[in-house]
């Protein structure tokens, strides 16, 4: 398979969206490097060939950063993991923008309120960030937590969805 990737400048840099043949964001992140957004999915799901070019997704990116943090929920995204992962990641999706949880509400909502190290792992393996909103989970104490791509980012984030 030959996945198509850009890259768009937004406020908080660059950020390089992957998608499958069928236009399914595979990853995602704030990156320039297509080797960095494509290194989260799994191995064995990784596309063997890459091009260039224009991906719809990058539009619902640049309208999130207009100021419509909805934009993104309807984006489709192909995930591959476990059965654990497959519904923490659905469930971050249905956080709602400007309500982020803690973990261990996250691990609540995931039928398993004592399995918090387990919905911290869930949001750290996540390959299309932003259309999987792991960014919207922090810690218990309120904190900002991990995240990938950055705690600049991860909050101003944050930020952007609480002013929306």
């Amino acid at each position: 398979m030959t996945a198509t990737f850009q890259t768009i400048v937004t406020p908080d840099g660059p950020f390089t969206v992957v998608t499958n043949g069928s236009g399914k964001v595979i990853a995602s992140g704030w990156t320039s490097s297509v080797e960095d957004a494509i290194s989260r999915v799994r191995a064995a799901h990784r596309p063997a060939d890459f091009k260039e070019g224009p991906v719809e997704a990058a539009s619902a990116v640049e309208s999130y950063y207009s100021g419509d943090v909805h934009a993104i929920e309807t984006v489709e995204v192909e995930l591959h993991g476990t059965d654990g992962q497959l519904a923490g990641w659905k469930t971050l999706r249905e956080i709602e923008p400007g309500q982020p949880l803690n973990y261990s509400q996250f691990a609540r909502a995931l039928g398993s309120p004592s399995a918090v190290r387990a919905a911290a792992s869930i949001c750290a393996r996540n390959p299309v960030a932003l259309f999987v909103p792991c960014h919207r989970v922090l810690r218990t104490d309120g904190s900002l937590g991990g995240f990938a791509w950055g705690l600049d980012i991860k909050q101003s984030l944050l930020d952007r969805e609480a002013r929306a």
